[in-house]
């Protein structure tokens, strides 16, 4: 085996003493603690049906989530934590993986409520246009159902 010089052994040296990544490591666990109480809360407010609810949540959702990018790009860009504290690297990771099923569960019950809610206003809209077009008979003596194009839009107001 070859001795590593004194030089090459603190060029390999951690970036920042290890309490400067453990407090980083704290930081970025007390935001994924609140950006997935967030997302729970949220989730549990559209599977209730409660939207206007849910929406206020967005602002702080939308801040936690942009302080937890640009702290984790700055641990990525210093590989502060792979090199100062390897096992609380790897609890880390573990956390990750635990909001990331937060999140999955999150994203299916908002596709869930924009589905439904895509096909309301679909069924809507194609009621509408029914009522608006005449009833006439085809040539095969069957009623002709409205086209679809010839429609008039459909306004929703957000306000309400």
């Amino acid at each position: 085996m070859q001795k590593t010089p004194p030089a090459e052994r603190a060029a390999s040296q951690p970036i920042g003493p290890p309490p400067d990544a453990q407090n980083a490591l704290l930081r970025l666990t007390e935001i994924m603690d609140g950006l997935e109480a967030i997302v729970v809360e949220e989730t549990a407010l559209v599977r209730a049906g409660k939207l206007k609810s849910a929406s206020l949540l967005m602002p702080k959702k939308t801040e936690l989530s942009n302080l937890y990018f640009k702290t984790v790009e700055q641990l990525r860009a210093q590989k502060l934590m792979s090199r100062a504290v390897p096992q609380e690297a790897s609890a880390l990771a573990r956390r990750h993986e635990k909001l990331h099923a937060t999140l999955k569960t999150n994203l299916m019950v908002l596709a869930t409520a924009h589905a439904v809610s895509e096909g309301i206003m679909r069924r809507l809209s194609g009621d509408l246009a029914r009522k608006a077009c005449p009833g006439v008979y085809g040539a095969s003596g069957r009623t002709v159902a409205p086209d679809p194009r010839r429609a008039p839009p459909l306004a929703l107001s957000r306000t309400l």
